[in-house]
């Protein structure tokens, strides 16, 4: 008699709290929207800060006192930064405006072969009509061809205030680096004290240490496709590779979206040497799934793939890009928060005495 009242009581909670969930995340999105430009600048500056936090921490063991080894990395990183702007991001700038050029050839192009597998599904006496597929592929790419021309212009026009935004960023990065810890246990400070170590322990893991392990395996992607693409003379190899490298930001699915992406566009050129790229970008993917990730990533996110995935759906309808790109780290910080709070709570338990004990006490 008893069970009906308290499953109606859980089917009311469960029916109630869907809708406040999906209102909570509509009011994030409208807030996100309204501080959009502010809550960019201030994010990408904490990340970056806490990835120079990281080498800041590995000088500080050595002995360093924290401002010289802020300034020994922020020193370093400018150097590093000045030798790619020297000799890569031209190279890889020139290629892409070039790759703009070319893709209506390469559209062109894969007409033409479409047309010839048409012919030969006749001979055969197949039925072969792509015409449905070829008119939706290249709706699409002429769209997203005028999406770049509109946003270079836009560029262009928008240069002062690139420059303006990329020098806050750079700004509000050294201050997080010299004032962000202060910063952070005054915020923490508000919290209960069951939540202040554990949440400062789980953002730090999710957030450092993701990063810098996305980061790591983005260059070695870049790094290792660069001079495969060359041995392949896969034309704008250098801009592929950098896209694929840099789309493993997006957390886990990035770098098969940037494989998928880049070989779809090879095959509009040359189908045989799409199949090429595709088949030594898989191997090198999984050299990097099966040997550097295990070791530089480890369990600490510990999400379940499906609930990775909503993650990453909600976080590209709450922030666009910017959301896909932290969704993880921050469900996995929740997460790794509420294990340790319970890891505490349990350990806080008396732990009972077995009647063996007691037996051998006496």
């Amino acid at each position: 008699m008893r069970r009906f009242p308290t499953n109606l009581q859980n089917l009311a909670i469960i029916g109630l709290g869907f809708p406040v969930i999906g209102l909570n995340v509509w009011v994030l999105s409208q807030f996100f929207r309204y501080f959009e430009h502010l809550i960019t600048v201030l994010t990408i500056a904490a990340l970056i800060a806490f990835l120079l936090n990281y080498p800041v921490r590995i000088l500080e063991r050595i002995s360093f006192r924290r401002l010289p080894a802020i300034v020994v990395v922020l020193l370093t990183t400018i150097a590093l930064l000045t030798i790619l702007g020297v000799t890569v991001v031209p190279n890889a700038l020139e290629q892409t405006t070039e790759l703009v050029k070319q893709v209506p050839e390469w559209i062109r192009a894969s007409n033409e072969n479409i047309n010839a597998w048409e012919e030969w599904g006749k001979g055969k006496g197949l039925l072969l009509d792509f015409n449905v597929l070829r008119s939706q592929i290249n709706a699409k790419i002429d769209t997203q061809l005028q999406i770049i021309g509109a946003e270079v212009v836009g560029l262009a026009v928008g240069t002062l205030s690139g420059a303006v935004d990329t020098l806050a960023t750079i700004v509000l990065s050294i201050y997080m680096l010299l004032y962000g810890d202060k910063l952070w246990f005054g915020i923490v400070s508000l919290l209960p004290d069951r939540i202040k170590l554990p949440l400062s322990e789980s953002l730090r893991l999710n957030f450092q240490n993701f990063f810098i392990s996305q980061l790591l395996l983005g260059t070695f992607m870049a790094s290792v496709l660069t001079p495969t693409f060359f041995f392949l003379q896969v034309p704008f190899g250098l801009s592929f590779a950098i896209f694929i490298g840099a789309a493993e930001l997006i957390p886990f699915i990035g770098a098969s979206l940037g494989i998928g992406l880049v070989t779809i566009l090879i095959m509009l050129k040359n189908f045989g040497l799409g199949v090429s790229v595709l088949i030594a970008s898989i191997v090198i993917q999984q050299i990097k799934d099966n040997l550097l990730a295990p070791k530089l990533m480890g369990e600490f996110i510990g999400l379940n793939p499906i609930a990775i995935l909503v993650c990453l759906l909600a976080g590209g309808q709450i922030a666009g890009l910017l959301g896909i790109i932290v969704s993880v780290p921050i469900a996995g910080t929740i997460k790794g928060t509420i294990d340790k709070m319970r890891q505490q709570q349990l350990n806080s338990f008396p732990q009972p005495e077995y009647a063996g004990e007691s037996i051998d006490s006496e």
